[in-house]
Formats: structure tokens, C-alpha cells, sequence
């Protein structure tokens, strides 16, 4: 059954897109602008938030004219990661190929036109942090997404991701799918995804897919300033991803973990 086909709840449907509005917000947002995302009438909306903050989903602040997140989503969220079988895994190769490489690094699945990251390890001084568990970023913006986009044929991104231009984090962000199709093909000759600036400025990124489903859902990558982003440290940094990458791989399929 198809998402045209089911009659879905409008109460429901409304209290998961703000939760899903808020979710993107860097911090609490005000009821005005909340108001201007959804579109949704001021009484079902006011209704909406007070039920929502009676239970614990959502906190208010400055006498409520201002929302966000609240403990109860954070809950939930980590019974996903507790639950999710390869993630115990995943974290300790993040934290061997963290030793190896000497940069910060990232567990991330795909979802949709996004990658949603699942697990960080800081390098020891991290020039700047960039990524937190449960951000959700454009797959097409990330080294993380690209790896795992080019896992799927051209067809399959098309359906997955955006019509041009592409949403942009920076101006350097890929912004058509004909420059991303290049980068894609570029990915499966080499067998890892590398962008530069592209997510954060400042930073470029090594990724590589996880091969314990087919296509593969999930892939790791490592964050480098960019003035040590050279090609020579870069094919560094790629050899010890994927050797890491591998056995986490083979782990997952030997546990079956699928």
C-alpha cells in the first residue's frame, strides 16, 4: 500500500511534521514562525502544542512563545540506536579507524535524500565540530550520502533526490544531478566518495560504504581540515576505511546482522 493509499490522521500528520520542523531547528523556535513553517490554522496548532507539551515531546520557554524539542523525543530517539544491532559494531571501527587516521569520524545511514548520522568519534583536538547523532543532512552535500548514492543506479537517485538545483549547504555544494551523476561515477571507480567544502567550509571528507546489505545503507567517513586535504593524505585516509570498513562488514554478515 502506497502513501497516496493510506487515509492518513491529520492530528497525527500535523504533530509529526512539527516535531519533524522543530527537529531541524537548531534551537527553540518561536509559535510565530512555527506557525509560518506549517501553515496550520493558530487554534488546531495552539492545541496541538499544548498536548504535546502536557506530554513531554515538546518544552516551552519565554512563557511560551517559544518551542522545541523535548525529552520525550530524545527518549524514543535513543531506543533507535539501542536497538539497532550493527551500531555496537560500527562504533568500535569508528574508534579504531578514529587511532588509525588521527581525524574525527562517521556512522551514517541513508534515508531517502538524506543520511542520518547514527554515531561521531571525535579526533582527539578536533578543529571544529561538525556532525551530532541524529543530524540529518542532503545526502548529495556529504561524503557519507555520495558513498552510499553510488550504490544505486542513476534512475534510483533521480526518484530519491530533489529536481535541480540541489539544496546547498555551500557554494561549493554539487548543485545539479548531472555534476552529481560525474562525482557518483567518479565514487564507484574509486571505490570511495571525497568532497571538499562541500558540507562544512573548511573541512573536506572521505567515505565509504558499509557492504553488509545490498545496496548498502550505511557508510563511514572520516572529516579532514581542508588544508591537509590532499590527494596523497586523502588516499591515506581511504585505505584505512575500507580495510576497517571490511571487516566491519564481514562482522555484520558473519553475527547475521542484515
Amino acid at each position: 500500500m502506497t502513501t497516496e493509499e493510506i487515509r492518513l490522521v491529520k492530528s497525527a500528520e500535523r504533530t509529526l511534521r512539527i516535531l519533524e520542523v522543530l527537529g531541524d531547528a537548531r534551537g527553540p523556535m518561536s509559535v510565530t514562525e512555527l506557525h509560518k513553517r506549517t501553515g496550520y490554522p493558530r487554534s488546531s496548532l495552539h492545541q496541538l502544542l499544548h498536548t504535546m507539551i502536557a506530554t513531554g515531546w515538546i518544552e516551552s520557554t519565554n512563557e511560551g512563545a517559544m518551542v522545541g524539542i523535548g525529552s520525550h523525543a530524545l527518549l524514543v530517539g535513543t531506543a533507535y540506536l539501542d536497538r539497532d544491532p550493527a551500531l555496537p559494531h560500527a562504533i568500535r571501527t569508528l574508534e579504531a579507524i578514529r587511532e588509525d587516521s588521527g581525524y574525527t569520524c562517521h556512522y551514517a545511514r541513508l534515508d531517502g535524500a538524506s543520511v542520518i548520522y547514527l554515531a561521531t568519534r571525535e579526533a582527539i583536538a578536533p578543529a571544529r565540530a561538525t556532525s551530532r547523532v541524529g543530524r540529518q543532512l542532503p545526502a548529495h552535500a556529504t561524503s557519507l550520502g555520495k558513498a552510499l548514492l553510488a550504490e544505486l543506479t542513476a534512475t534510483e537517485v533521480s526518484l530519491e533526490l530533489p529536481a535541480d538545483p540541489l539544496p546547498a549547504l555551500t557554494a561549493n555544494t554539487v548543485g545539479t544531478h548531472a555534476a552529481l551523476a560525474e562525482e557518483l561515477a567518479e565514487t564507484r571507480r574509486r571505490g570511495y566518495s571525497i568532497e571538499r567544502e562541500q558540507n562544512v567550509m573548511g573541512l573536506g571528507c572521505v567515505g565509504v560504504p558499509v557492504p553488509y546489505r545490498i545496496p548498502a545503507t550505511d557508510a563511514i567517513s572520516c572529516s579532514i581540515p581542508i588544508a591537509r586535504c590532499t590527494d596523497k593524505e586523502v588516499q591515506r585516509v581511504a585505505a584505512i576505511i575500507r580495510d576497517h570498513v571490511q571487516r566491519l562488514a564481514t562482522l555484520l554478515r558473519s553475527e547475521g546482522i542484515r
